[in-house]
């Protein structure tokens, strides 16, 4: 019986072989998980084999680890939001008592919901380490300009996923981080306004707003994410990694078993960091939100709120109008910086625009985490504080001593006194 049963699976293993086509393997280089080209003259296994026996430039070491890092975080927040939105409901009535559940009921529900919210801040901080070092290594220059790019629009695509999730637990504090966010966006010129109407869908954070970042943040993003991440490592392997052009033929790095075990071991070492801040530091659930009265105090659980508000509070909408026009420099910077040259210091404009934008966004976090004052009720519309400041209508003289009153669906009658 054992006999049989070995070469049963022998047999089995044998038909995958001849009969998988090596192509599938694409999807591994699609998502990062192999590097050399693909044989599709041979079996598959083969195929795999003499992939993996592809060398990496020699140039390539622990210090080009912060893309991976950021990619492996992503895909913590794709497994982890996954499971959070098996509990999660969507609207304003269940939105904060579905939280509830999760962190004090569904099983490691406390555990999966802090990750997530741990590996969202700990993403940002990995792409922008990894785009400071493209930037100063000159990585961006010609032929690999599409890839900074496209690096570019994965991290506008990352702070809007950060945008759309913290609304979503519906407590005091994500409203109203939220509130002075698009107020403080309505209030830059030209496009301000209907930047903060479109992200809002009222004229104040509501129910309107919620379902729209919902759909955002599980639905649209997500896609946009994944072919942006795709076309990503697709430019890379046609390009190779910066440097790799002056790499000696033959010298380099094993793919299979270095640098896979090298991705092991930042894998297991990011679940690990990305575990222990969920254990040791989780993030608190405030009180529900509540349209119209503003928090005792304010308590911030992403890296980005504190910049924004530090921004909003010390510099105003003219701060987060030219941080963006920062950003949109170093974005088209390649188009302008077309020089071979890569030694920093003979590219002055680069060093001070790189030293401006991550000095300026450490400074603004270590300023912004320190605020906790309350929100003011500015963000606001004032007509809408008007609308609720004004008395109720007085019941109509109905010219009798009872009156119907509708409760329920049905007609009641109510004595009056």
């Amino acid at each position: 019986m054992r006999e049989r049963t070995t070469e049963w699976l022998r047999q089995f293993r044998d038909d995958i072989r001849q009969s998988a086509d090596p192509a599938l393997l694409g999807v591994l280089r699609v998502f990062g998980l192999l590097y050399g080209k693909i044989d599709r003259d041979v079996p598959i296994d083969q195929s795999l084999r003499k992939s993996w026996n592809r060398r990496l430039p020699a140039n390539v070491n622990w210090k080009h680890a912060f893309g991976g890092i950021a990619y492996f975080l992503f895909m913590i927040l794709v497994v982890t939001g996954v499971l959070l939105t098996f509990y999660y409901r969507p609207s304003v009535d269940e939105a904060y008592p579905s939280i509830q559940f999760i962190v004090s009921e569904a099983p490691f529900g406390w555990l999966l919901r802090d990750m997530h919210v741990w590996a969202a801040s700990l993403i940002v901080v990995a792409l922008l380490a990894h785009m400071a070092r493209i930037l100063f290594a000159g990585a961006y220059k010609p032929p690999r300009e599409t890839s900074w790019f496209v690096g570019i629009a994965l991290f506008a695509v990352v702070i809007i996923f950060g945008v759309t999730g913290y609304l979503l637990p519906w407590d005091q504090w994500a409203y109203w981080a939220t509130a002075e966010f698009t107020s403080g966006v309505e209030r830059i010129p030209l496009i301000g306004g209907m930047i903060a109407m479109f992200m809002r869908g009222d004229r104040l954070v509501s129910s309107a707003t919620l379902s729209r970042f919902f759909a955002l943040h599980v639905i649209v993003l997500p896609w946009l994410a994944f072919g942006l991440i795709s076309l990503h490592f697709v430019i890379i392997r046609s390009h190779g990694i910066a440097g790799s052009e002056h790499a000696p033929e033959g010298e380099g790095t094993l793919f299979y078993p270095n640098h896979l075990m090298r991705l092991i071991v930042v894998s297991v070492f990011l679940i690990a960091v990305v575990g222990t801040l969920a254990a040791l530091f989780p993030r608190p659930v405030g009180d529900p939100a509540t349209p119209f009265y503003p928090p005792d105090d304010l308590v911030s659980t992403w890296v980005l709120v504190d910049v924004t508000i530090a921004l909003l509070r010390f510099v105003g909408p003219v701060g987060v109008f030219v941080a963006l026009l920062l950003v949109a420099a170093l974005a088209l910077l390649p188009l302008f910086d077309r020089k071979p040259e890569t030694d920093l210091r003979k590219r002055p404009v680069v060093a001070i625009l790189g030293i401006i934008l991550f000095g300026g966004f450490i400074l603004a976090w270590a300023i912004g985490h320190q605020v906790t004052v309350p929100i003011g009720s500015d963000t606001i519309p004032q007509e809408l504080l008007e609308e609720r400041a004004l008395p109720p209508e007085p019941a109509p003289d109905l010219g009798g001593e009872t009156g119907a009153i509708q409760s329920g669906g049905e007609a009641t009658e109510e004595v009056v006194e």
